[in-house]
């Protein structure tokens, strides 16, 4: 342990970060499932079937994407690939390794390396996902016209570093009251199939419903990327300042609060909880 905090330079250190986030991100993206491949593929049939359940819902109500005149299954995956990617990266963080994990007794292993591992690799896993979803509907079913691919991914990594700055603020408090933090993180997911928006846009919603979504920055994110991926869609009532004001906030508490939770922590907890 000792010899790996020999002295080095800035270079040789930013190396040293980033192969050991490499390693654990590998680590992490295989936690899963052991299989890699086996464990890509249950990632892929999940968003599929949380599309088709959708695609079932608006089918058998008549609803139809209201706001938006394009390819219905696109509306869909805009609002489904968003959703997951934050979600999956709050519940990747959360469950990352804390300050009592015997992993943190192995030099230069720190959380704040257990946190990239984990957010970078369910990114990987979400993005691969989407990728072989949209090639396969492309290549199957319709072609895609996405308006502008670009401001969609840009929306989508958005999406996912807000999930993994408000995941930061949970795995803070977690080692605090572990139960309660989980209870509160699975609300926090339970409330965004709603309140994401990922089921209509902002533009067809009355104005007394608003105030109800607009304090989600998800929702914002949702929006604005279905406002990129249409060309006749113009989001009104969102933006792209709030989630980032929000995204940089929870990143801020985020970062003290683990600063805090690790200078605090003692090997009783682990043996606790």
């Amino acid at each position: 342990m000792l010899s790996n905090r020999s002295h080095e330079n800035w270079f040789a250190s930013a190396f040293t970060i980033a192969e050991l986030t490499f390693h654990a991100a590998v680590r992490s993206a295989r936690n899963s499932h052991g299989n890699a491949l086996i464990g890509l593929l249950l990632n892929i049939f999940q968003t599929v079937m949380l599309v088709g359940v959708f695609w079932g819902m608006y089918y058998f109500t008549g609803w139809g994407s209201r706001g938006i005149r394009g390819d219905f299954m696109l509306y869909l995956m805009t609002g489904v690939f968003l959703y997951m990617g934050h979600i999956k990266a709050i519940s990747a963080v959360v469950a990352a390794e804390g300050p009592t994990s015997a992993m943190m007794k192995h030099a230069p292993m720190n959380t704040i390396v257990a946190i990239g591992a984990a957010a970078l690799g369910e990114l990987y896993i979400q993005l691969l996902s989407m990728f072989v979803v949209l090639f396969l509907y492309d290549a199957a079913w319709l072609p895609l016209d996405i308006y502008d691919p670009l401001g969609c991914i840009l929306m989508l990594l958005l999406g996912w570093f807000s999930g993994v700055t408000i995941g930061m603020v949970f795995l803070a408090a977690k080692p605090w009251s572990p139960k309660a933090v989980l209870m509160l993180s699975q609300m926090y997911s339970r409330i965004n199939i709603f309140a994401s928006g990922k089921m209509f846009v902002a533009n067809a919603l009355p104005g007394a419903m608003l105030p109800y979504f607009t304090w989600n920055p998800l929702f914002h994110i949702i929006d604005q990327a279905r406002g990129f991926a249409f060309l006749n869609y113009n989001p009104h009532y969102t933006n792209i300042y709030y989630p980032v004001a929000i995204t940089f906030a929870a990143l801020l508490l985020g970062l003290m609060g683990e600063f805090y939770t690790r200078r605090q922590a003692s090997l009783s907890w682990g043996a606790k909880h």
